[in-house]
């Protein structure tokens, strides 16, 4: 019979961690803890690892590298983008984040002005084509590019550089290249090479969204590893009431208005973490911003924004969407109870209750 290895993927939020103390003070059972690295998490998630490791146990870190995959881009575009930038671009429907109806077709005619951006229904967005550049436009686009695609070391950002874009919920590539694919390369393959039974404990609760709640506890991979879900079925408060019972301290971000831990921010950061993280960590603000900037630089079009215009074509940048951030309902008008609270910070804002 195989020896199991029970691997677990540990971000520093409240369910991974809930995850570990179970497995370790409930169950008795040895695992395999494993932080991916994306480059994206605030200094307090850093060092709440270090804190973890030291009451749970060692801590397996990885960092994916797209050194040479950037290298790869620069010579494609070196050789390719010259040329394909000065062809016309014709315009075409694009899927927004609000595309979630099985009734949500694509439209099958252009809107009446092609030249112009068009929200259609069902969340169906036109994007108005493009002329192509002159031969020395096209030339001077390329060669920012190739200035910019240099790795940086921050796997977040060089995933970006490498892809010329930002992840977004329809395009959600961050995921699959800074957790699911290096921890396969880094720790599953090379543990079922050599005949062990891998089990990947993963801390998801069918309570976070629908899709979710159509998991199983228990399946099996096509790559020959087995997936385990033991909080399925939790709640927000059981995950709580696992770190109360054997004196392990939430993250300290959750006492700060964040509603979850991991990237700050994360592509699906709502309107109240985008405020909160504003107004407490506006060095995580200017940071990506400078980001949009780089990444900016090695597209096509020099345009790229680390949060898309989901709500209106006016939010270009990350500042924009900072400030629709302190809007009421709507966006149209500051919210006054915001704006007063702006710059007075209080030292708990938990979104779960934690403050006492």
């Amino acid at each position: 019979m195989k020896q199991t290895v029970n691997v677990l993927t540990v971000s520093g939020g409240k369910d991974s961690t809930a995850m570990w103390i179970c497995a370790v003070k409930e169950l008795g059972i040895e695992v395999l803890p494993v932080f991916c690295d994306t480059g994206n998490e605030h200094h307090i998630t850093y060092q709440y690892i270090n804190y973890l490791e030291k009451e749970l146990g060692p801590v397996k870190r990885i960092k994916p590298d797209f050194t040479e995959r950037i290298a790869k881009k620069a010579e494609y575009v070196r050789k390719h983008w010259p040329k394909k930038l000065q062809q016309d671009v014709p315009g075409c429907w694009m899927p927004t984040f609000e595309l979630d109806s099985e009734e949500a077709e694509m439209p099958t005619s252009e809107p009446p002005d092609p030249s112009k951006s068009y929200r259609g229904v069902y969340g169906w967005e036109w994007v108005p084509g493009r002329k192509g550049m002159t031969p020395e436009e096209a030339e001077a686009a390329t060669q920012r590019a190739i200035d910019h695609l240099k790795p940086t070391g921050n796997p977040f950002l060089d995933l970006c550089i490498w892809k010329s874009r930002f992840p977004s919920t329809k395009v959600r590539f961050c995921t699959q290249y800074l957790k699911a694919y290096p921890i396969f390369d880094e720790v599953y393959a090379p543990l079922l090479e050599q005949g062990y039974h891998v089990v990947s404990w993963q801390g998801v609760r069918a309570a976070e969204s629908p899709a979710r709640a159509k998991l199983q506890e228990r399946e099996m991979t096509p790559e020959g590893y087995e997936i385990y879900r033991p909080l399925l079925q939790w709640s927000a408060r059981d995950v709580f009431a696992m770190h109360k019972k054997h004196g392990i301290e939430p993250n300290p971000l959750y006492l700060q208005g964040m509603g979850r831990v991991g990237c700050m921010p994360c592509i699906n950061v709502n309107k109240d973490e985008l405020f909160e993280i504003s107004r407490r960590f506006p060095e995580e603000i200017e940071r990506i911003a400078e980001w949009e900037r780089i990444v900016s630089a090695a597209s096509k079009l020099q345009n790229s924004s680390f949060l898309p215009a989901l709500a209106s074509d006016d939010k270009k940048n990350i500042y924009d969407w900072v400030e629709w951030s302190k809007t009421a309902h709507g966006g149209k008008q500051y919210d006054l109870i915001k704006a007063i609270e702006f710059d007075n910070v209080p030292v708990c804002s938990s979104q779960y209750g934690l403050c006492e």
